[in-house]
């Protein structure tokens, strides 16, 4: 595996265990989207 091909992985893996985490809270998918999105967006702006 060339340093690219492990790049993707970790950002798979990454996203696999960011979703996993989501959908066992036990809330309705589209709520945890939503506040996951959220967080992300206010991460984001606290970097600016």
């Amino acid at each position: 595996m060339d340093t690219e091909e492990l790049k993707k992985l970790k950002a798979l893996e990454a996203e696999n265990t960011r979703l996993k985490k989501m959908y066992r809270t036990g809330e309705p998918a589209e709520l945890s989207l939503d506040q996951q999105i959220l967080k992300e967006g206010y991460e984001l702006l606290k970097k600016m």
